[in-house]
């Protein structure tokens, strides 16, 4: 049974940091591909980050780049979005993907498995 458990979310001030993190399971998480979106209600699934099978790759959407970190463990089968800087326009619920592939994913549609989502609120 394939499991993704995203946790961390939060309330933070602007300016403040979370990490997220997201436990995978049920799969072969190495020959993964992991991303990270985020949505507001009304809004589309927006791409945040995405980080290749062994971690030596990372790419970050235009909003979040260079305040965002992705990072991996492929012992422990788990992903990581360290994000700083935060900004009320980060407020969005947040979810973990995973795709098959060694590369880069930036397309939801391609990614396979999806977690439930953790909430995060930036206050101003």
């Amino acid at each position: 049974q394939v499991q993704l458990v995203e946790s961390g979310g939060g309330l933070v001030q602007a300016g403040g940091s979370l990490r997220l993190s997201c436990a995978a399971s049920g799969f072969a998480f190495g020959d993964y591909c992991m991303g990270w979106f985020r949505q507001v209600p009304g809004k589309e699934r927006e791409f945040v980050a995405a980080i290749s099978w062994s971690g030596a790759d990372t790419y970050f959407g235009s909003p979040v780049k260079g305040r965002f970190t992705a990072s991996r463990d492929n012992d422990k089968n788990m992903v990581y979005l360290q994000m700083n800087n935060l900004a009320p326009e980060d407020t969005a619920v947040y979810f973990c993907a995973a795709g098959l592939g060694k590369g880069l994913i930036l397309s939801h549609p391609l990614y396979r498995y999806w977690g439930q989502g953790t909430q995060v609120t930036v206050s101003s």
